[in-house]
């Protein structure tokens, strides 16, 4: 696979992680719209699992084609699609941060 190829698949991996993660932040900052004031035991439960399912999916997008290049023996390529992904994750970050502060 080309480079560039990398960089576009690494970016597309980032964008869906910065999209799921937005899905996952608009749910919670709107959760008492959504669910109404609930005070239950569901609510903790909810939570818990949505964790443990964000952290399988983001796991899965930032992890899961470097893993499978690495056990395709493209070792290098493994970690230069990983640090790829992980830089864009990370000029995401700083652009938010730097949105917030215009």
């Amino acid at each position: 696979m080309k480079k560039s190829n990398f960089y576009l698949k690494s970016f597309l991996c980032a964008l869906g992680t910065l999209v799921y993660i937005a899905l996952v932040a608009f749910l919670m900052f709107n959760g008492k719209n959504v669910f109404g004031d609930v005070s239950s035991f569901m609510i903790p439960l909810f939570m818990l699992l949505l964790f443990v399912i964000s952290a399988s999916i983001t796991g899965f997008l930032v992890f899961g084609n470097p893993v499978q290049l690495y056990l395709d023996g493209y070792k290098k390529e493994a970690f230069t699609f990983l640090f790829s992904t992980i830089s864009w994750l990370i000029l995401f970050a700083v652009m938010i941060v730097v949105g917030f502060l215009i």
